[in-house]
């Protein structure tokens, strides 16, 4: 009897693994979608704000962009990292004490990239950009974000803040871009802040963009240094990848 009630047991808990397996993903995919959402309402918000007008073509279109990229990412990660996805929704413990400080100094100045452009591109126009420059910023955004996303796709680490993972099993990345630089990522995110000035017409941005960039340089060097301290592996293959950013350069 008991053997004829074994097949029953089994299936109904064939169905509940697979109506909890449903319903983790549709949280995952709802989770995904909120902050994809959110994100981009963001976006929208420090790009229009500063101009003072909701009929800018440009800017409307920079949000597009970004929106289209951020659907993009997250369709890529879940394909080929998909760990890395909820890794990068939170901060880790064992965050440098150093990289919270970078992020109160260098995220203001990464937000004012936007607000120095709808300021100057709209609502004071202290400087003029021929339209005409608008598709150098989209190339440099688009190789920018391919170069960031191929750095996310090979490498489960690419959390937001620098730290040792221990506990993820943090080893040394060899593969993809990593093979050319050691901190490819920040290389697409050059493209990213560079692109904007160019992207919402703006000459007077370009100054916050290039102090962001500053920053990011100075992130790198304090990143390398941790990681060629305290992570095993990683001073033999700064031995072999000899630049951090710009091969021949740094």
């Amino acid at each position: 009897m008991v053997q004829a009630q074994r097949p029953e047991i089994d299936q109904r808990s064939a169905v509940s693994t697979t109506a909890r397996r449903r319903s983790r993903l549709l949280s995952k995919a709802l989770r995904l979608a909120f902050f994809v959402i959110a994100t981009v309402a963001v976006f929208a918000v420090l790009v229009l704000w500063p101009a003072g007008r909701l009929d800018w073509v440009a800017g409307w279109f920079y949000v597009g962009i970004v929106a289209l990229y951020f659907f993009v990412s997250v369709v890529h990660l879940e394909l080929v990292n998909p760990e890395l996805i909820e890794a990068r929704m939170r901060m880790g413990k064992g965050t440098k004490g150093w990289d919270i400080v970078w992020g109160v100094f260098v995220s203001p100045i990464l937000i004012s990239i936007y607000v120095v452009a709808g300021f100057d591109a709209v609502r004071f126009e202290w400087s003029t950009m021929s339209p005409l420059l608008w598709p150098i910023g989209l190339l440099l955004f688009a190789l920018g974000m391919f170069l960031f996303s191929w750095s996310m796709g090979v490498n489960p680490f690419f959390e937001k803040t620098v730290r040792i993972q221990r506990e993820r099993g943090h080893r040394v990345i060899v593969t993809g871009p990593y093979a050319f630089v050691r901190h490819p990522g920040y290389v697409g995110f050059f493209g990213w802040c560079v692109s904007v000035p160019f992207l919402l017409g703006s000459w007077w941005a370009f100054v916050p963009a290039a102090l962001s960039v500053v920053g990011i340089v100075i992130r790198t060097a304090l990143e390398d240094r941790t990681l060629r301290q305290e992570l095993e592996g990683y001073e033999a293959y700064s031995r072999r990848v000899r630049y951090r950013l710009l091969p021949g350069v740094w």
